[in-house]
């Protein structure tokens, strides 16, 4: 095993030990706090696609894309809790480095991926509310297709550029990433090549990318809020603002640590391990986990669905015109 490298020498290593930095006290305890987290995942999310596939009134373009987001979630928690588990019970460190760069793909894709999704649901629930007469030319399986290819081929353009980075990367002091899963930033940091570039490029994707995203959802959402405040009904604003409010709530939980991991260490902030890994892990696992609950299981045609999928009742009449 590469552990370590002589301080003057460039080495290329063919395999990083993760490091996991949880003291032994609350290592039980955050073992089986990841445990279930990621049984409520699979469960949650897997539940979400089995309903939208078995009952045809949900397979329209809102429910399409909320079927996406279950995906993504089943894979980013997938991809991230065994591992970590594996590494807190067993001490299974070291992984080979073509490995943790798949893991490493992965966490950034489907983060990215996640951000444009959001943003594209957000606009969705736009278009539906503000121009309801137009949502069905505007809004159809095509578009949400290419919605999806659209946010595979934004994310895919800085992967590429990280994805060099990393193999410009060289390791002459250590490979162990004091880190419980394959992160970019911290591959920088203990890499001894001090080239700037390496975390401005990510600070400035987490910015634009963030920006522009964050910007169209509170666009959307704002505009819906508006139209909401015209509606006579205090039940019906009272119903409107409760799912933006808990909407907006999971979208900065995603957003806010993500965009504080990455873009303070381009601009020269040097968060603690500590601090960066609890921004990143909350940012990484706890959304997947509570989305099916915030996008699906709050709405009555999901509600209808499961109930018919589970007790053989009808659901009500109501979800055949739905959007």
């Amino acid at each position: 095993m590469q552990s370590t490298a002589m301080r003057n020498a460039t080495v290329f290593v063919s395999e990083f030990v993760l490091h996991c930095e949880v003291t032994s006290e609350i290592r039980n305890f955050t073992v089986v706090a990841l445990a279930i987290v990621y049984l409520v995942t699979l469960v949650g999310n897997t539940l979400v696609l089995l309903v939208i596939i078995l009952d045809h009134h949900l397979q329209t373009p809102m429910f399409f894309l909320i079927g996406t987001l279950a995906v993504l979630d089943l894979l980013h928690n997938t991809n991230l809790i065994p591992k970590m588990m594996a590494l807190l019970l067993f001490d299974t460190s070291p992984i080979p480095f073509g490995a943790c760069l798949v893991q490493m793909f992965l966490v950034f894709h489907l983060q990215i991926v996640e951000s444009f999704l959001f943003t594209v649901m957000a606009y969705d629930r736009y278009i539906a509310v503000i121009l309801p007469l137009r949502y069905p030319q505007l809004v159809n399986g095509r578009t949400v297709w290419a919605g999806i290819l659209l946010c595979n081929i934004l994310s895919g353009i800085p992967m590429t550029i990280y994805m060099v980075f990393v193999h410009e990367l060289s390791f002459c002091r250590t490979n162990v990433i004091p880190y419980c899963f394959c992160d970019y930033a911290t591959m920088v940091h203990i890499s001894c090549t001090e080239n700037p570039k390496y975390l401005s490029f990510l600070s400035t994707i987490a910015t634009t990318y963030g920006s522009v995203t964050l910007a169209i959802i509170f666009f959307s959402y704002g505009k819906i809020a508006h139209a909401a405040l015209k509606i006579s009904s205090a039940e019906g604003k009272g119903k409107i603002f409760d799912v933006l409010i808990t909407h907006l709530l999971v979208v900065l939980l995603f957003y806010l640590p993500l965009l504080t991991a990455f873009i303070l260490p381009g601009l020269g902030v040097k968060l603690s391990t500590e601090a960066y890994n609890a921004l990143i892990i909350v940012a990484t696992i706890v959304p997947p986990m509570i989305n099916p609950i915030i996008y699906s299981f709050r709405n009555k045609e999901m509600k209808n669905a499961i109930k018919k999928l589970f007790l053989g009742k009808r659901t009500t009449p109501e979800i055949k015109n739905h959007k």
